[in-house]
């Protein structure tokens, strides 16, 4: 089966189309990204402006020629946390289907922390034991830990590289006061999620996934792309505490001169070291493992799980509410 997935982010859409069947690996055909930055384009009361309105509609219409162009059997589309936290989300997401005929689900932050979770799962096996998944995004950060497929705890903060990055800073590269000042409030949010991530112990695992800690991870001296998917890569709180004092001092376009630092993101790189020191600190984590499958190859899998009309919690078919299916953890709240 071949199957494209359409991922509405805060920086980029990416579409992913993979061959795959249930219980494959899912192959990878092509990738497509447009950098739109769409949480940019949210004006002062919240709302997707008009521009991002238009530049969104363009970039559905091109991943949907392009999967039906690829042969697709099924487009499945999502959004995260630039259109979940948009005030005219609702009516931005009715637009994209009345003029592109794709329906974008716009998926909570918890689970896209349980989606991420899944992928990780699969990647790493059941010889990791109790897993602990960070994954830091344009716009939000997602956490989730436990032993089977579906995490015990899964927990999303608004405390992704692009949205700190607008928020709390003013220059490139920014003073060491705002640094100060973020590094305070990141470790403060945090604190919370953390206890009740640790609540049941340190895991055997900890795992880190999502441009932003791959990046980290090659300018702390992983494996470059080129080494391909399964190299095996870490990033050390040691190592990335040296890398962030190293960093804060650089401006975006001279960190885009590195090798594994896109041009893109490069700006926002200075809060994401900031949100990963904060949180491998409050997890007492002193190494990550790097993982290059994230949400959507959660989605991917989550979509062949339901095939069958079972899915990885157990529940019957007819209880899912949307394409990807119920994610939920598993202890009673």
């Amino acid at each position: 089966m071949r199957l494209a997935v359409l991922d509405v982010g805060s920086n980029t859409v990416h579409l992913l189309v993979v061959d795959a069947h249930r219980g494959a690996h899912p192959t990878p055909m092509s990738s497509d990204k447009d950098r739109l930055r769409l949480a940019e384009h949210l004006d002062d009361s919240g709302a997707l402006s008009k521009d991002g309105v238009k530049a969104l509609l363009e970039s559905v219409h091109r991943a949907r020629d392009t999967a039906k162009a690829s042969g697709c059997d099924d487009l499945m589309a999502f959004a995260t946390s630039a259109l979940r936290d948009a005030t005219n989300s609702a009516e931005v997401l009715a637009k994209v289907a009345d003029e592109t005929g794709v329906t974008l689900e716009v998926l909570p932050g918890d689970d896209e922390a349980r989606l991420t979770f899944l992928a990780v799962r699969r990647w790493f096996g059941w010889s990791a034991g109790r897993l602990l998944v960070l994954d830091i995004g344009g716009g939000s950060l997602e956490l989730a830990v436990g032993r089977d497929e579906i995490p015990d705890e899964a927990a999303s903060v608004p405390l992704g590289a692009g949205r700190l990055t607008r928020e709390w800073f003013t220059a490139d590269p920014p003073p060491r006061s705002e640094i100060e000042r973020l590094t305070e409030k990141v470790r403060k949010d945090l604190k919370p999620v953390a206890e009740r991530l640790k609540a049941d112990g340190k895991p055997d695992h900890a795992v880190g996934t999502s441009k932003t800690f791959r990046t980290l991870a090659r300018l702390a001296g992983a494996a470059p792309s080129s080494a391909g998917p399964r190299a095996h890569r870490t990033l050390t709180a040691q190592g990335l505490r040296q890398l962030s004092a190293f960093i804060t001092r650089m401006s975006g376009p001279d960190l885009a001169e590195f090798d594994g630092v896109s041009a893109g993101r490069a700006h926002q790189l200075v809060a994401g070291s900031i949100v990963a020191q904060a949180a491998m600190d409050a997890l007492g984590v002193e190494e990550l493992d790097i993982c290059p499958w994230a949400l959507r190859e959660g989605v991917i899998l989550r979509r062949f799980d339901m095939l069958d009309g079972t899915t990885v919690d157990d529940r019957s078919a007819h209880d899912a509410d949307s394409g990807l299916g119920p994610l939920t953890t598993r202890r009673a709240r």
